[in-house]
This record gives C-alpha cells, structure tokens and sequence, in this order.
C-alpha cells in the first residue's frame, strides 16, 4: 500500500466515530426595568384611541342621507352619526395605525372627495 492509501485508512478511523454535539442550558436574565417599560407601553397604547375617517359633517338631514348612502355604497365598513355641536358628523372605521386609514381613505375618497381622517377625542 502506498501512503496516500495509509493516510486515507487513518483519516476514515479517525472521524468514523460517534460525532458528538454539545449540549447545553440557556438561561435568560431579564431586568425588571423591561416588565415596567412594556406595562407603561401597553398604559400608553390603550389611550391612543383610533384613527376614523369622517365623509360628512352638517345638519341632521343631510347626515342621515350620507349614512344610508355611505352604508350602500360600502356595506363591509363600520359607520356611526354623531353629534358635535351644531353638526351631526358621519365617522367611517376604526383604524388602528394611519398607513390602514389612508388605504380606506383613497377607496372612500372616490365616491366622497371630502372625506378626511381624524382622530377623535372620545372614542
């Protein structure tokens, strides 16, 4: 045998035996700092409120004919009247981020070009 056939022979008895992994345990410290920081976010973020966007405002006539014609044209949508002294006001959604208001707002504005998003003060 020549020795490139010994040095494969010893190479192969070599690594021919059990490969063995490591084992371990992982063990995480986290601060209490982080658990009131992430209880003070979610404080924060629950008086955030929503993000509506508004297709009429004026009398009470005119309000109801937006409503009936804004629940017509898209039946999928959330839609409420309120009041807001002097003028009834139609609201359209709950949008939680603005990037998901102005998506509805470029569908709505076809039909109702004077549809804008707000956020109102009571929820």
């Amino acid at each position: 045998m020549n020795l490139f056939n010994w040095k494969l022979i010893v190479v192969s008895v070599l690594f021919s035996g059990e490969v063995l992994a490591q084992e371990g345990v992982v063990s995480i410290q986290k601060s209490l700092e982080i658990d009131r920081v992430l209880a003070l976010k979610k404080e924060l973020n629950k008086d955030q409120g929503f993000i509506k966007i508004q297709v009429y405002s004026g009398n009470r006539i005119g309000a109801e004919e937006a409503l009936v014609s804004f629940k017509t044209d898209f039946p999928e949508e959330v839609v409420e009247m309120r009041y807001e002294t002097p003028n009834y006001k139609i609201w359209v959604g709950k949008f939680k981020t603005q990037l998901h208001a102005d998506r509805e707002l470029r569908v709505i504005k076809k039909k109702y070009p004077n549809a804008f998003p707000l956020k109102p003060k009571k929820p």
